[in-house]
């Protein structure tokens, strides 16, 4: 299957197993933020409940097969959402061909995602650092998709106290990580005041997994 993403010059290595894709996405990134629209039309965004009982100050959605939750029981991924009881809406066949074409780019070919996590982030939201552990396998990799005003994001080691990388992510990078880096904690500073034309105040976070 011919790639979708062109492949860019640009790219870094954050740490053994993850890369960052400079600009990978920005071809398609009307596409891309329409695609999170009509997802956000069949399940809204929301702020969910930790089940420690704090409520996350980054609103979320999802898309695909498994979409994943957080409330007062614990951290899941479900096939319903919640809310209406119905579904999750189906995976947009744009983010799966950015996340095999990202994927590949990484070093890690035949990745396709059943989980699409959506985040909205506006000025003075944040996302603390944390593992994604919730996945049946880590085997697979993770894609993140920054659409938007700029944010910095924080990428360390699977320990929380291990030293964390601060990294400028602009709109339309693209983040792969797994293999040795697959339980690395990340998070994402607290988003400062901006305007993107095409997004206003706001930043996306589309992050791309294999759950189930």
């Amino acid at each position: 299957m011919q790639d979708l993403f062109e492949r860019v010059a640009e790219t870094e290595e954050l740490a053994p197993g993850a890369v960052l894709l400079r600009g990978f996405a920005v071809r398609h990134d009307r596409a891309l933020l329409a695609a999170i629209e009509a997802v956000a039309a069949e399940a809204p965004f929301r702020r969910m409940t930790t089940p420690g009982g704090f409520e996350m100050s980054v609103a979320m959605t999802n898309c695909g097969a498994a979409g994943w939750i957080t409330d007062r029981k614990s951290y899941r991924y479900t096939a319903e959402d919640p809310q209406n009881g119905r579904p999750w809406p189906a995976m947009p066949a744009l983010f799966s061909a950015l996340a095999r074409d990202a994927a590949a780019q990484a070093g890690y070919a035949g990745f396709l995602p059943d989980a699409g996590l959506i985040n909205r982030y506006e000025p003075g939201t944040r996302l603390s650092p944390h593992q994604d552990r919730d996945e049946a396998s880590y085997d697979h990799p993770i894609v993140s998709v920054s659409l938007g005003v700029p944010a910095t994001f924080q990428f360390g080691g699977p320990k929380r106290a291990d030293p964390m990388k601060k990294v400028s992510l602009q709109h339309g990078d693209v983040v792969v990580w797994g293999g040795p880096s697959r339980l690395a904690h990340h998070g994402v500073l607290t988003l400062k005041s901006g305007e993107h034309p095409l997004t206003g105040c706001r930043r996306f976070n589309l992050t791309l997994r294999k759950a189930l």
